[in-house]
């Protein structure tokens, strides 16, 4: 339960900074180059896939196994890509604005997952 406690929050502090660094990038805050708004989301990141594989090898599932989970980990994959064109390779601001969008609505497809534990969340 602690496992999952911890995983939870870290989640919510995840996609709360990512909104938060957005904010300072497109608001042209000088905040968004401090170097504690760059290491803070890694060290929280780290928790969160500590917590994440502790609870896969806890809860006996595996990606290959669980389409959902599978859904879930390759959606990790298309938010972090995004994340990375809206924060660092995005060439226009209407580019890293897009990517920036595009990646909270993965997120809250990862949410949906998490929640209803079905790829087409019910659809």
């Amino acid at each position: 339960m602690l496992v999952l406690t911890i995983h939870v929050l870290t989640v919510l502090i995840s996609i709360s900074g990512f909104i938060f660094r957005g904010y300072l990038l497109f608001s042209g805050s000088s905040m968004f180059r401090e170097k504690w708004v760059k290491i803070v989301p890694h060290v929280n990141d780290t928790i969160l896939l500590i917590s994440a594989i502790t609870l896969v090898y806890k809860t006996g599932f595996f990606p290959m196994e669980q389409p959902w989970l599978m859904a879930k980990l390759i959606g990790l994959i298309v938010y972090i890509g995004l994340g990375m064109v809206a924060f660092r390779f995005g060439k226009t601001r209407n580019q890293k604005m897009l990517a920036w969008v595009g990646a909270i609505i993965v997120f809250a497809y990862i949410l949906g997952l998490a929640v209803t534990k079905q790829v087409t969340l019910g659809l």
